[in-house]
């Protein structure tokens, strides 16, 4: 993963699986460029995942244009709605600005993990 070390980036895959596996919810990050408009990128980054796409959420952090978007689907958001989404959106931005990525992430990934399986 971009911008991490193999540690961290481990302990992202962790994450992602821990949030995946307490909610039941699919859970999707790439960290990269946008090709075009930011939640443009990001909603096609999620629709690209098919019949998964209804119970997914991705997560995408634009670290050139310093953007991040967080993308729901149709069950999902059931679960997640956007102000939590939101609220994790902007502390992983706190983290961010003060040069913690792996924090930010790991931070998220676990509080969109928790809203969704108290919701479950």
């Amino acid at each position: 993963m971009r911008g991490l070390t193999a540690a961290q980036a481990d302990d992202i895959r962790q994450a992602l699986h821990t949030a995946e596996r307490r909610s039941g919810l699919r859970f999707g990050l790439f960290i990269g460029e946008s090709a075009g408009g930011r939640r443009h990128f990001a909603e096609r980054l999620h629709a690209a995942l098919g019949t998964e796409a209804p119970d997914a959420v991705v997560i995408f952090v634009d670290l050139n244009g310093r953007g991040l978007e967080i993308v729901t689907g149709e069950n999902a958001r059931r679960r997640l709605s956007d102000g939590a989404c939101r609220l994790v959106a902007m502390s992983m931005a706190t983290a961010f600005s003060v040069g913690d990525l792996a924090g930010g992430l790991l931070y998220g990934i676990a509080a969109l993990g928790e809203h969704a399986t108290a919701r479950r």
